[in-house]
């Protein structure tokens, strides 16, 4: 249980003006407890990518309502009201970005690639001050990738060495954010036994993994006191 660490191992990697990057769609799959962290240790000018803010109270969205990003890759806000109030109003920064560019943009960084060609938005304020590139005669937008600092996934069940397995829809983007950031931290819904997951039914490998967030709910179910969290900022 190397990876295990509490909120006081980690919280000396979380830093103002990080980038970050929070799984879940529509809050489903957002890691709760690791929010509540960030809003604890007081962590602001946060840089900010996720697919949404999701709504009042749930997930992201509570960063946004605390003022704590400054800027925003997502590609949707509209479920969350103060999302768009703080973007009117010009105290927070935000790129919209179409849903599949912005998973390919995330799956590039992970994959080592500088970033993804694609038509979407074409003609459209998206590709305003981006390349356009011709190939073989068809014209594409260059959207580069997008790497985090630290991302915060959530897990459905996650095994003592760190692979982790995602039920039903809790999928969607905590896999490729696993991939591109510098530090990944797993919150787990449930923590099981090495062999309790098929290996067929790990969706990220526990090589992605730093640390396994272990708060009140499952810090007695290990020895987590000689543990030491190194800082990999």
């Amino acid at each position: 249980m190397k990876k295990a660490a509490t909120a006081q191992q980690i919280e000396h990697l979380l830093h103002d003006g990080m980038t970050i990057m929070i799984g879940g769609f529509m809050a489903t799959g957002a890691p709760e407890r690791l929010i509540d962290l960030l809003i604890q240790k007081d962590i602001k000018d946060i840089t900010l990518i996720t697919t949404d803010t999701g709504s009042p109270g749930r997930g992201s969205s509570r960063l946004i309502a605390d003022k704590r990003v400054k800027k925003l890759y997502a590609s949707h806000i509209g479920t969350n009201p103060e999302t768009g109030k703080q973007m009117n109003e010009g105290t927070l920064e935000v790129e919209l970005v179409p849903q599949g560019t912005l998973a390919e943009r995330i799956r590039s960084a992970g994959a080592g690639l500088g970033g993804v060609l694609t038509p979407t938005g074409l003609g459209t304020i998206v590709a305003e001050n981006k390349r356009v590139i011709d190939v073989d005669g068809q014209t594409f937008l260059l959207e580069t990738a997008l790497k985090a600092d630290l991302a915060l996934i959530r897990g459905s069940k996650v095994d003592r060495r760190g692979n982790v397995f995602y039920s039903k829809t809790t999928q969607n983007f905590n896999p490729l954010m696993a991939t591109a950031a510098e530090t990944v931290i797993v919150e787990p819904e449930q923590l099981v036994e090495l062999g309790d997951i098929a290996p067929e039914a790990v969706h990220t490998p526990s090589i992605f993994v730093d640390h396994i967030f272990v708060d009140h709910i499952f810090v007695d179910q290990i020895n987590v006191d000689h543990i030491q969290v190194e800082d990999t900022q």
